[in-house]
């Protein structure tokens, strides 16, 4: 599948059914300022990084493990990756190890032998990080813990939060003594009934990290001046625009950033401690050799 040259198209991860609704919606809106856009959906981000370089599609909406796999794949052909743009809501944010209320686990000490919920294994939020965490203030979670993964919609990095909520459940129910949460979805967990107000503890909080964000890659062939258009119709959109709020917010923000990297360093600590994309990595590169 070639991209069409005519528009410029975008790729993304179809984690849910809003998806299509966010940008059908986005498409109607560019289109409507002189934008000719597209967009193409993929059942996971290893599909959509790939695409990208295949040249199905000119600009991907990336997970934070995606953009490091599009960034390390592109310094491998000697060219580089960008992110454009980002949301207010994919910046500074942080994960959360949580215990329940009446837990005898006080310190990252205590987790020794303990059983510790993360989410699905390509979570960088709810298994990735957290773990780079716990390694990072002496606790092993390869060797001194058992490591429950909950792995719900491998290939979509935890855009799906089910598998952060089965790990708090099962927290909930004394199957694991601690569990790994993106530190916004616990309020979310409250709302939703998932968990009792109260009920659980946060025991610790990782360093910043940034979420998704827009990449692209250099020697692209997007249709000239489509990517300058793209940001600029970007952060031009206003949340109190009711032509556009509603789709800002099933993306869950009120303004978009400028894209910017600096957030990412510990995710890549931790990929490269854990081997998360090696294999991956290995394999894409031997193929293009």
């Amino acid at each position: 599948m070639k991209r069409d040259r005519s528009k410029l198209v975008l790729g993304a991860v179809a984690y849910d059914a809003k998806v299509v609704t966010i940008w059908d919606g986005f498409l109607r809106w560019f289109e409507e300022r002189s934008l000719p856009f597209d967009y193409v959906l993929y059942t996971n981000y290893e599909r959509q990084v790939e695409g990208l370089f295949l040249g199905e599609h000119h600009v991907s909406w990336n997970s934070p493990l995606a953009w490091l796999q599009a960034e390390r794949l592109a310094a491998s052909e000697r060219r580089v990756a960008r992110a454009i743009a980002m949301r207010d809501t994919d910046q500074d944010l942080r994960s959360a190890i949580l215990v329940r209320k009446d837990s005898a686990v006080n310190t990252i000490a205590d987790l020794r032998d303990k059983r510790i919920g993360v989410g699905a294994w390509d979570s960088p939020q709810a298994t990735i990080l957290p773990m780079l965490h716990l390694a990072e203030n002496g606790l092993d979670p390869e060797r001194d813990a058992k490591i429950v993964h909950h792995d719900v919609l491998v290939g979509k990095h935890g855009d799906h939060i089910g598998g952060e909520r089965d790990a708090v459940k099962a927290l909930l129910a004394g199957t694991i003594d601690a569990a790994c949460v993106l530190d916004a979805n616990v309020l979310g967990f409250t709302r939703d009934g998932t968990v009792a107000s109260g009920a659980l503890r946060t025991l610790a909080v990782t360093e910043p990290f940034d979420h998704c964000n827009f990449t692209i890659v250099d020697g692209d062939d997007a249709p000239a001046g489509s990517i300058a258009k793209f940001t600029e119709l970007l952060f031009s959109q206003d949340y109190s625009d009711p032509a556009v709020r509603p789709l800002m917010d099933l993306e869950g923000l009120k303004a978009w950033k400028p894209g910017r990297v600096e957030r990412y360093a510990p995710l890549a600590r931790a990929i490269d401690r854990f081997r998360t994309i090696e294999p991956w990595l290995k394999a894409r590169t031997e193929t293009t050799a």
